[in-house]
């Protein structure tokens, strides 16, 4: 019975995407649009996927930008896992750091461009940069939450059965803040291939976004689709890694 009503969820999510892809490509086969040249029929950004993973040239841009959006993101969201433990646990630090973090976040990832183009110049460090700071603060802000949300009952339990103040942060206080934790990081996974693909588009002569505006300057519209599809199943490939890695790690204190 649950493989059955899987294979149908699958199957529901699947035909959609299929219709919309027939549709498309017969809308343009018909001539029902002002041409193909600005539109291509699905089959020919499907050729041309195809031989831009064959040439290399997509497989080399696609790494470039996968590598940046893994170290950015791996950074970014350990750094604000810890400073969040740090801020939700201690009152000190939510103090001292709070009006600060309060005064920087609002600033888009994208609006430090700019400013880093100068600090840092063009190159590795830039969109690793960028992806740090679209990924640390929005992952500070659930965890802080999640250990602030964390019942003082079982705080109150854990030391009265003589846990020290580490063990209750360890075994109790984080495991029950990350469902919060991954809910951050879940999000700005899809975030980071957004905010890395704009930095590229507008810095970085490689990766996904420069390709993009490479196809742009060729008129080449078939290639750009192939980079937004890339994108799509990127961010929607990152965030089910991270819901399946909540289920698998976090069911035991559900």
């Amino acid at each position: 019975m649950r493989k059955g009503s899987g294979t149908g969820k699958w199957l529901w999510s699947i035909i959609p995407v299929a219709i919309f892809l027939m549709i498309w490509e017969i809308v343009v086969r018909l001539k029902l649009v002002p041409g193909q040249f600005f539109f291509p029929p699905f089959s020919s950004v499907v050729t041309e996927f195809f031989y831009l993973i064959v040439s290399g040239v997509l497989v080399k841009d696609f790494v470039s930008s996968l590598s940046r959006v893994l170290i950015g993101f791996s950074a970014g969201a350990i750094a604000g896992i810890l400073t969040g433990i740090c801020m939700g646990w201690r009152d000190t630090f939510n103090r001292a750091l709070s009006p600060l973090v309060s005064l920087v976040y609002p600033i888009p990832a994208l609006g430090w461009l700019p400013l880093l183009m100068l600090w840092i110049g063009i190159n590795e460090m830039l969109p690793i940069t960028i992806i740090f700071i679209c990924s640390f603060f929005p992952v500070l802000y659930n965890t802080v939450t999640g250990i602030k949300n964390v019942d003082e009952g079982y705080i109150r339990v854990a030391r009265t059965l003589g846990a020290s103040d580490i063990k209750i942060l360890t075994t109790v206080v984080v495991p029950l803040a990350l469902p919060n934790i991954f809910t951050g990081m879940r999000l700005e996974t899809g975030m980071a291939w957004r905010v890395i693909i704009a930095a590229e588009m507008v810095a970085i002569p490689t990766g996904i976004g420069a390709l993009m505006m490479k196809a742009e300057s060729l008129l080449r519209i078939d290639i750009i689709i192939v980079c937004l599809i890339v994108l799509s199943v990127m961010c929607l490939s990152f965030e089910r890694i991270f819901a399946w890695l909540e289920v698998k790690i976090t069911a035991k204190w559900k």
